[in-house]
């Protein structure tokens, strides 16, 4: 990498619409450069990061390769040196996904035409306008319109291959309650290269705009109201509504094997041979929070809380697909001796997880030495006792009375705090009581058990001094 040179304006005004000091429109445009770090094409370009590798949390991806253990004593017993495919022991190893690993060969390239120059290095334009109104004294709402979008977009080539080494394939989603409309449908736009190409890798990480059209773009709209009366009383609130839209379907038109995470922020989903959704809308999604904060006179007393509503965690349900499901549509098992591809069966933004609602409330006593102040309170987080699951195991398991998708990893735990003891509560309502502990990984269960009966909790919890 030589030097990146680029023109970042930003520019900002504002206006007194009546000239009262009531009414104000403001408007920001501004350019904003992706930041360096050990990552990307700021680091990746490194050739000690360009050769095949084991794991790849930086450079190329890391080779690897399947292995069927046919005797099951969990022992390969074909021969891993060998980076071909072959068959011992009643063992089969498939092939490296790359054939050079091992070997002081480069086999990610970068266009030189990305590492130096004007304008290349990716960036997102923000512009924003605001409108802002004085309600009454101390009580103002605001309106504020954002779009921001993207450019910079890079892909990876894989050279060793042409286009018509890679075949299209579909398959039908298995007859599952919990996919949309139950299942069988078919998923197609699916790739799997040619066996004779299997592991040739010679990748070139280039401009995505080389092989199409690729764009990325939010729209958000915000509503706050913020209200300080004399009295001590504060309010403030509001809501946050805004899409992501993403599209990089020219560019896998023309390159099948592509590999590119898109969206931003809170959702995003990756292209790739497996997951064909390259055009994605990923809903419209509204967060809302509130804060407010009193002091009740004579007795100094202060009761605050804050509120927050957000969407849950954008839902995926990757179905490990057998070569008996393939093979039909494809006309031959997957290449490298792979005996399933994992599918995602659910278009990103089609389906959100639970709902978070959080209420957190704080009552403190204030309390003056002289010049001094002092306030000395207890804290009740997640006073509601949201049992909202707040992470998903994505894997779908069909016919399983209880989807991975539905495990629960995590959720919201209830807590007190007065001064250094705390008391915490993991679990949910259950008849009008709260059931403590921590939930574990839920494991499947015949039908007919409650969900209840479904969880196995270890109580964890301890009492206030």
């Amino acid at each position: 990498m030589n030097a990146y040179k680029d023109f970042t304006p930003r520019i900002g005004a504002s206006w007194d619409v009546f000239g009262n000091g009531k009414t104000a429109v403001k408007a920001n445009l501004g350019k904003y450069l992706e930041g360096v770090g050990v990552q990307l094409n700021y680091a990746n370009s490194n050739p000690t990061l360009r050769m095949p590798q084991t794991t790849g949390p930086f450079g190329t991806s890391g080779v690897t390769r399947t292995w069927t253990d046919g005797n099951n004593n969990f022992v390969p017993d074909c021969n891993l040196q060998n980076p071909n495919a072959n068959t011992a022991g009643g063992d089969t190893c498939g092939a490296l996904s790359n054939l050079l690993f091992g070997q002081n060969i480069l086999t990610n390239n970068y266009d030189p035409a990305l590492l130096t120059g004007m304008g290349v290095r990716s960036a997102d334009w923000d512009l924003g306008v605001t409108l802002q109104q004085q309600l009454m004294p101390r009580a103002s709402l605001e309106v504020a319109y954002t779009r921001r979008w993207y450019s910079g977009f890079t892909v990876t080539d894989n050279q060793a291959t042409a286009n018509s080494d890679w075949t299209p394939y579909s398959v039908t989603a298995p007859s599952d309650p919990r996919l949309p409309g139950g299942g069988g449908y078919v998923v197609s736009g699916l790739y799997d290269v040619n066996p004779t190409k299997f592991g040739q890798v010679n990748n070139l990480i280039i401009d995505s705009s080389k092989y199409g059209e690729e764009y990325q773009y939010f729209n958000g709209l915000d509503v706050t109201l913020n209200i300080r009366l004399r009295n001590g009383l504060t309010l403030t609130g509001g809501t946050s509504t805004g899409q992501t839209v993403a599209d990089n379907c020219a560019v896998r038109a023309n390159l099948p094997e592509l590999n590119q995470g898109i969206g931003a922020g809170l959702v995003g989903s990756t292209v790739n041979t497996v997951s064909p959704y390259c055009h994605v809308a990923y809903g419209v999604l509204t967060q809302g929070r509130g804060l407010g904060s009193y002091v009740i006179p004579k007795v100094q007393v202060q009761v605050s809380g804050v509120f927050q509503s957000k969407p849950g965690q954008l839902l995926a349900a990757n179905w490990a697909a057998g070569n008996q499901f393939i093979t039909p549509s494809l006309g031959r098992p997957l290449a490298g001796n792979a005996p399933n591809a994992t599918i995602n069966l659910v278009a990103p933004g089609s389906m959100y997880g639970d709902r978070v609602n959080q209420l957190d409330f704080r009552v403190a006593k204030i309390l003056k030495f002289g010049r001094s102040r002092l306030m000395a309170g207890v804290d009740l987080y997640n006073a509601l006792n949201s049992s909202a699951v707040l992470t998903y195991n994505t894997r779908l398991h069909p016919g399983r009375h209880v989807a991975a998708a539905d495990h629960v990893r995590d959720r919201p735990p209830r807590e007190v705090q007065r001064g250094d003891h705390v008391l915490e509560v993991r679990g949910q309502r259950s008849g009008g009581r709260v059931r403590g502990g921590t939930v574990r990984q839920l494991r499947p269960q015949p039908p007919g058990l409650s969900p209840e009966n479904q969880r196995r909790v270890k109580v964890r919890a301890s009492t206030l001094n």
